[in-house]
């Protein structure tokens, strides 16, 4: 073994956001990028004689990037790193390998649902070894190391081949190649009633699973049309590419939109879904009935019951603060605990590790269970088709069934993309300035009742995270809540959450947008969007 210790500086700007470190991938093959952050990482958490599991996307860079990693994990003293085949594994999949081989963490490598290639982004994240993103003294800890590097350690020899299953070593370190969709699929037979499912298809069901070219087409054609008998052709794009496609791979009806316009057409299947880059998020399309990501995570817990793995019931709801309200309504019916958390997987460890949470959500489209320790965009496809299988009835009819006995919670999210970073901080600064003067003041028809900067006290580790989105609360049983976004590589994002309460079920088949159309107009009028960002309206609409 041949060890090089190679003399760095600090490189500005690797503070880890709240899905690890995300930039350009031009930004991480810079020389020294990719290997001071991994140093850094390395430093934190000390690796001598663990076991790590590695694995990311496949977007551009993917592979190269696992190659140094390899090297310099060797280099640190690291005893086994367990890695998917061809270096790929879904980040639901990598917490599944994590908890089920009970390695030391792991590393991930994806931008989640940001474009890939090379000029797309790329991104790099660790693991705990309970299976979650990493939490803020760790991320504190590694971030603190990269103002302060001054050298990296990797071995001079290449890695080992990871294209074949099998074991091989890098100087006194085990490289383990595995199959990255068994220990998942095995996971996932656990949990749900395949036989259930696969009787659903054979009766002539029918789905168009849109796999965007990202990483869960091969779990998907392997669980889908290979477990549970769905014919060849349901899985679509399934195949992983560098650059996915071309396209972006963020399972919206903006993105996703070839499988959005088929499943509200006349020759729509029974069901629709797809997942993003990493395969932690979905979205979820009945014939002609889109369900929000809000919307899901609710009717998810209201009928989790009806699969095996949740056959006893729930420990608790959670949902990140700006995701909707209508999970909180089924956890009250439930008479179990309803837990709101800042933005960020993270924050749902604590809860789901000492039992107080069984399954949590946020609005951006993730949803997932205690069965990991991560959001799982193909988790939420199999407790639907659970679900219709069980009740067998169409998506429509189950959301009207859900809205008449809970009420409707109107919801959108509007995102306004690569703003001026000044200007949205400013906007933001303003808004949280201005916050005791709002309650009583009247906006485009309806009355403000409360305003504040939300905060949030862990329940379990007492740990506190403040100013997470400002929240307007309205008389009229609506909510404002507006964020900068963390995921975006260029300027910044800024996000508004829009949402209103309508229990009426005569008033259940609103148009969103129109129902929402005054909670529109008067965050708009708030914080003056046009005016500060120059923009006429968002760029995307979910």
């Amino acid at each position: 073994m041949s060890k090089t210790t190679i003399a760095t500086k600090p490189i500005d700007g690797q503070k880890p956001g709240t899905s690890g470190l995300r930039q350009q991938t031009a930004v991480f093959m810079q020389p020294g990028y990719l290997e001071n952050f991994v140093q850094s990482l390395f430093d934190a958490i000390d690796p001598a004689g663990k076991t790590l599991t590695l694995g990311g996307d496949g977007r551009y860079f993917n592979t190269e990037a696992i190659g140094t990693i390899l090297r310099m994990a060797a280099a640190n003293g690291v005893a086994r790193v367990v890695v998917g085949q061809g270096g790929i594994l879904s980040t639901p999949a990598a917490s599944a390998v994590i908890r089920t081989r009970k390695t030391d963490g792991g590393i991930i490598l994806s931008a989640s649902h940001n474009p890939g290639g090379k000029d797309g982004d790329f991104g790099i994240k660790y693991n705990i070894p309970a299976g979650g993103p990493a939490p803020e003294a760790i991320t504190s800890a590694i971030h603190e190391r990269t103002t302060t590097i001054s050298e990296y350690h990797i071995l001079e020899e290449a890695a080992p081949d990871i294209a074949a299953l099998g074991e091989a070593t890098l100087g006194d370190m085990v490289v383990e190649v595995i199959d990255p969709v068994e220990i998942y699929a095995d996971l996932m037979q656990s949990l749900f009633d395949f036989g259930a499912i696969r009787d659903l298809f054979a009766s002539g069901f029918t789905m168009r699973f849109d796999a965007m070219h990202a990483v869960t087409g091969p779990y998907a054609k392997k669980i889908l049309e290979g477990l549970l008998g769905a014919p060849e052709g349901t899985v679509m794009n399934a195949t992983p590419l560098p650059d996915f496609g071309g396209g972006h791979p963020d399972p919206n009806p903006t993105y996703a939109k070839p499988l959005f316009d088929l499943m509200m057409s006349q020759d729509a299947p029974d069901f629709g879904a797809a997942s993003d880059g990493d395969g932690d998020r979905n979205m979820i399309v009945g014939r002609g009935a889109y369900v929000t990501p809000s919307d899901s995570l609710a009717v998810l817990a209201a009928n989790a019951h009806l699969a095996p793995g949740y056959a006893d019931g729930l420990k608790g709801v959670a949902r990140s603060m700006p995701t909707s309200r209508a999970a909180d309504r089924v956890a009250l019916k439930l008479g179990i605990g309803a837990h709101e958390t800042p933005t960020g997987w993270k924050f749902f460890g604590t809860l789901l590790d000492a039992g107080l949470a069984t399954i949590c959500g946020e609005e951006s489209a993730g949803t997932g269970s205690n069965h990991v320790r991560e959001k799982d965009g193909l988790w939420a496809v199999l407790l639907w088709l659970n679900i219709l299988a069980v009740r067998k009835q169409p998506v429509a009819e189950i959301l009207a069934e859900h809205w008449a006995e809970f009420g409707r919670d109107y919801y959108s999210r509007h995102d306004y993309e690569g703003v001026d970073k000044p200007a949205a901080e400013a906007l933001m600064a303003d808004l949280r300035a201005a916050l005791p003067e709002l309650p009583g003041r009247k906006l485009a028809g309806l009355t403000v009742r409360e305003a504040d900067d939300f905060a949030y006290t862990d329940p379990v580790d007492g740990s506190r995270a403040a100013q997470q989105g400002i929240r307007i609360f309205f008389e009229e049983d609506a909510r404002a809540v507006f964020r900068l976004s963390g995921t975006g590589t260029v300027g910044a994002t800024l996000r508004l959450y829009v949402e209103r309460f309508e229990p009426d079920p005569a008033r259940h088949d609103l148009d969103a947008q129109k129902a929402l159309a005054e909670v529109i107009s008067a965050a708009g009028t708030l914080a003056d969007i046009a005016g500060r960002t120059g923009r006429a309206g968002p760029d995307v609409i979910t």
